[in-house]
């Protein structure tokens, strides 16, 4: 963000959307579910979002890359700084989620390859031992 940008802590819908490497869509939808506060819209011009803005929606997309839920993005925001401790229990929680999910795939993934090894390539089978492993 330039610094005259930062000096005039008001940013049209657009800039908001640059600063923070999303798109204008993203913006308003954040604003209609809650997450980003959609300013007045004056009589003449356009809505003026303060810099803070783009901290919170990069906050967003961060927490997003961590796996976080839109939903679960609105509890942290709402917990804010101050309850450290319920936020490291939802990140243990987030984590503990994620640990699962990947034995889960890890698990599919040794299923598949069992199946493959099981199936022979030869053009005399009359039918797939994959596909009719997955009848069984």
């Amino acid at each position: 963000m330039s610094k005259l940008d930062m000096d005039q802590n008001e940013l049209t819908i657009g800039r908001l959307a640059e600063f923070a490497n999303v798109n204008v869509e993203t913006v308003r939808y954040y604003q209609r579910i809650g997450l980003v506060d959609e300013p007045e819209k004056p009589e003449q011009g356009f809505r003026k979002y303060p810099n803070s803005t783009v901290k919170q929606i990069k906050f967003i997309k961060r927490a997003q890359q961590l796996g976080f839920n839109l939903q679960e993005i609105t509890d942290l925001l709402e917990l804010g700084d101050s309850h450290c401790h319920d936020v490291r229990i939802r990140a243990e929680l987030k984590r503990d989620k994620i640990s699962k999910q990947i034995k889960d795939l890890q698990d599919m993934q040794t299923a598949l390859t069992n199946l493959i090894d099981t199936c022979h390539t030869g053009k005399t089978e009359p039918k797939c031992p994959l596909v009719e492993s997955l009848f069984a």
